[in-house]
């Protein structure tokens, strides 16, 4: 995860890109990656924020869309758009 450097720091300033600890009990880290290694899941970080100097972040496993659930919602999407466009031309006259 890329957490910038705080602009007014000096030298101190951490590596934007290091690599950082997942404080997680081995049995949890495993359950994740088990998850992951099936394939289709993936890791979403859900909520971040800082406490006493630290970077919380709160994750989800998540199942990535089929195609025919991408197709529908790019349609869904696409019909929205058409009658928000359709609505605004007839509030105008």
């Amino acid at each position: 995860m890329h957490i910038s450097p705080y602009d007014k720091g000096n030298i101190y300033n951490k590596d934007p890109l290091r690599s950082r600890k997942l404080l997680l009990h081995k049995r949890e880290i495993s359950k994740l990656a088990g998850y992951i290694s099936r394939g289709g899941f993936t890791l979403v970080p859900t909520k971040i924020y800082f406490k006493e100097g630290l970077v919380k972040v709160e994750i989800a496993v998540a199942k990535g869309k089929k195609l025919y659930d991408k197709r529908e919602a790019i349609a869904e999407k696409a019909l929205k758009r058409e009658t928000e466009r359709k609505f605004k031309i007839k509030n105008l006259q």
